[in-house]
C-alpha cells in the first residue's frame, strides 16, 4: 500500500514538470509571437494552405522585405499558395493597390512589381495621381490606353475593395504583415526581425499542415 501510494505520489510530482516541457516545445506562441484573428477569413484556395503579405508599395520596410521574401517563398512546398494585398488605409493608397492589381490583371507583374517599388522608395516618386503610375507603366512597355482601361475598369475596383475588406479583418497594424491561412496575423514588431516574422509563419504552416492530416 505504502508503496503504491509512493508511486502515485512520485507520478504526480512529475506532471507540472511534464507541463513546463510540453510548454517549451512550442517555440512560438499566440499573444506573444502572433494573434489569433478573432474570425478566420477566407482564403483564395481551400485546398492549401494560404500565406499572405500585407504589403504597400511605398513602405520602406515592405521595399527592404523583398530580398528576404523572394527567396522564401521560392522555397514554399507545393500545398501552400502566397498571395500578397496591398494595405489600403488612404486615397493615395488605393492607387497604388489599383497599380498592384491592373499590372496583375495584365500579366505584367513580375516586370512593374519591383520598378513601382523602386519610384517610390529610391527616386521618392509618390506616384499619387493616376497620369504618374500610366507613365511608370508605359516606361515598362504596357500602352497607355491599355493600362488606362484595365486600371479603371469594375473588375480592378472590385479587387481593391475586397482587399480594403480583407486588410480590416486581418486587424492589419501596419507593414509589411504576414497572414497564415486567414488565421493568424504575424508582425516583425513582435518578432524582432522580418527574418523572425518569416519563422513563425513557417511553424504556423508547419501546424495548419499538421492539423489537417489529424482530420
Amino acid at each position: 500500500m505504502r508503496h503504491a501510494l509512493f508511486n502515485l505520489l512520485f507520478v504526480l510530482t512529475l506532471l507540472p514538470m511534464a507541463a513546463c516541457h510540453a510548454e517549451t516545445d512550442e517555440p512560438f506562441k499566440a499573444g506573444v509571437n502572433y494573434e489569433i484573428l478573432p474570425e478566420p477569413v477566407t482564403t483564395a484556395d481551400p485546398a492549401k494552405i494560404e500565406v499572405v503579405e500585407v504589403f504597400w508599395y511605398g513602405c520602406s520596410h515592405c521595399f527592404a522585405f523583398e530580398t528576404t521574401l523572394k527567396p522564401w517563398v521560392a522555397a514554399l512546398p507545393e500545398d501552400v499558395n502566397f498571395v500578397q494585398v496591398p494595405a489600403i488605409w488612404h486615397p493615395v493608397m488605393k492607387l497604388h493597390a489599383r497599380a498592384y492589381y491592373t499590372a496583375r490583371a495584365l500579366k505584367v507583374l513580375d516586370k512593374l512589381h519591383e520598378p513601382i517599388f523602386e519610384a517610390m522608395n529610391l527616386n521618392k516618386k509618390k506616384l499619387s495621381s493616376e497620369d504618374e503610375i500610366a507613365d511608370l507603366f508605359e516606361a515598362q512597355g504596357v500602352g497607355r490606353e491599355r493600362f488606362l482601361k484595365v486600371f479603371n475598369s469594375k473588375g480592378i475596383e472590385m479587387a481593391v475593395d475586397l482587399a480594403a475588406s480583407k486588410q480590416q479583418r486581418y486587424r492589419t497594424q501596419g507593414t509589411p504583415e504576414v497572414v497564415v491561412n486567414g488565421k493568424y496575423r504575424i508582425s516583425s514588431r513582435e518578432n524582432g526581425s522580418q527574418e523572425g516574422m518569416l519563422k513563425v509563419a513557417a511553424y504556423l504552416i508547419k501546424k495548419e499542415r499538421a492539423a489537417a492530416q489529424s482530420q
